[in-house]
């Protein structure tokens, strides 16, 4: 029988109004991915395609710090989580049942790594190196298949075996073509297959899982925000209409997408959800290189060719297992 990996971690079900109750995710991974889940696979493309285009977003942003970028994103995350939970009315009963199962100690450290994440990707992108930011979002389907096989027992597929291998190669051309170690491309793999591993160990639905994360990270984004205030290109200072709505939206341009994920991640295996994170690196190449204008040499070109290779060889093996479940016609 196929071992479970979470149900272990599944919480109690409270009785009474449903609004109340502190859910937990519906679908128990196991160790045969076979077949796809057709809404976790749709919803996890979906996702990185997203993330791979807000590199625009963050371009608009460019002229503020990017660490006032990341207290900003926090709060207004959180505040749009709040709103949505207390309408629900699950607010203080998520308060309640992350205390109660003591899940605050995991949640500061998926709290963290997501952090280090997001400030490594909005500080290359303002320093004008988004394609190496695509070739972080590039390594980390390797950590993440890695992460499948080595900890949560999955097997591989020989077209994902073939799609692994493809993507070291790349990353091995793409290293030489710098010329140096790429840090914050190893922070932005390290950091998000890490977190796409702590998620499926907290049992809340995506919604609650992301709110506890910024509940925890509110009181230092804060900081982060009024400590900018003594410069004078701060975003209460200097933002004009523009700006502002972008700020604004922080909060939605991260919860969309983050629930999307965790979403994903809870219905379909690590070995398949690694490959999909190749559309963010292709993106973000593509962005940087045609749109910004960044130095793209022969090395570099033939890294990327290495990474569309794999995904063409991820796309064949997904249709057609997707084909033989009866999900596509």
């Amino acid at each position: 029988m196929p071992r479970t990996l979470v149900a272990e971690h599944l919480p109690i079900r409270r009785t009474g109004d449903r609004n109340d109750r502190v859910t937990s995710p519906q679908v128990v991974h196991t160790d045969d991915n076979s077949t796809i889940d057709r809404s976790g696979a749709v919803v996890g493309i979906s996702a990185y395609l997203i993330w791979g285009l807000l590199t625009l977003f963050w371009k608009l942003l460019g002229d503020f710090a990017p660490l006032e970028m990341i207290g900003f994103r926090i709060t207004m995350s959180l505040a749009m989580l709040s709103a949505y939970l207390l309408w629900r009315r699950r607010l203080v009963s998520l308060v309640r049942h992350v205390s109660n199962e003591r899940l605050w100690g995991r949640i500061a450290i998926a709290s963290v790594v997501l952090t280090v994440n997001w400030t490594s990707y909005v500080v290359v992108v303002a320093q004008d190196h988004v394609v190496e930011a695509a070739l972080g979002y590039f390594i980390a389907p390797l950590a993440t298949m890695t992460i499948g096989v080595r900890v949560l027992g999955e097997r591989m597929r020989t077209a994902q075996i073939v799609t692994a291998s493809l993507g070291l190669a790349s990353v091995l051309v793409l290293t030489v073509g710098y010329g140096r170690v790429p840090v914050y491309a190893l922070l932005i793999a390290g950091s998000w297959s890490t977190y796409g591993y702590l998620k499926r160990t907290v049992p809340l639905s995506p919604i609650d899982s992301l709110a506890a994360e910024t509940m925890v990270l509110v009181i230092p984004a804060l900081a982060l925000v009024v400590w900018h205030l003594q410069y004078s290109n701060n975003v209460f200072a200097s933002a004009d209409g523009v700006e502002w709505t972008a700020v604004l939206l922080l909060g939605v341009i991260t919860v969309v997408p983050l629930t999307m994920f965790a979403y994903a991640a809870q219905r379909i295996p690590m070995t398949v959800i690694g490959p999909m994170q190749y559309s963010v690196p292709v993106i973000n190449f593509l962005l940087g290189w045609l749109a910004f204008g960044e130095d793209v040499s022969g090395t570099k070109f033939a890294g990327f060719s290495l990474v569309w290779l794999a995904l063409v060889v991820l796309t064949v093996d997904t249709v057609r297992r997707a084909r033989a479940s009866g999900t596509v016609g």
